[in-house]
């Protein structure tokens, strides 16, 4: 038997499924460099190659925002679902056992 509850296990899936879903367009986007790889349109004399550069920081933090908030709140729930405290203590523990 499992010692999960039976709520925790799919709502926190499909939080950690969306986060990975927001983090794509910022990593893939600028990897693929054919999309941005020209001069036209200009934007106020730029070149798109470079506009484009500015607009993906803008949506990349866009996009990181969210998911780091969707994920802050999947952990808690993922260690609230296993038993411990909803944040960590932050004791770091010697080998012994015995906090620092």
């Amino acid at each position: 038997m499992s010692d999960v509850p039976d709520g925790a296990g799919p709502s926190s899936t499909r939080r950690w499924a969306l986060v990975y879903v927001l983090l794509t367009p910022a990593v893939v986007l600028p990897l693929w460099v054919s999309l941005y790889d020209r001069e036209d349109p200009t934007f106020l004399g730029f070149p798109f190659y470079y506009w484009f550069q500015f607009a993906l920081i803008v949506i990349a933090v866009s996009l990181t925002v969210p998911a780091y908030l969707l994920a802050k709140g999947a952990d808690r729930a993922d260690r609230q679902a296993h038993g411990l405290p909803p944040e960590p203590t932050g004791q770091q523990m010697q080998e012994g056992g015995e906090p620092r």
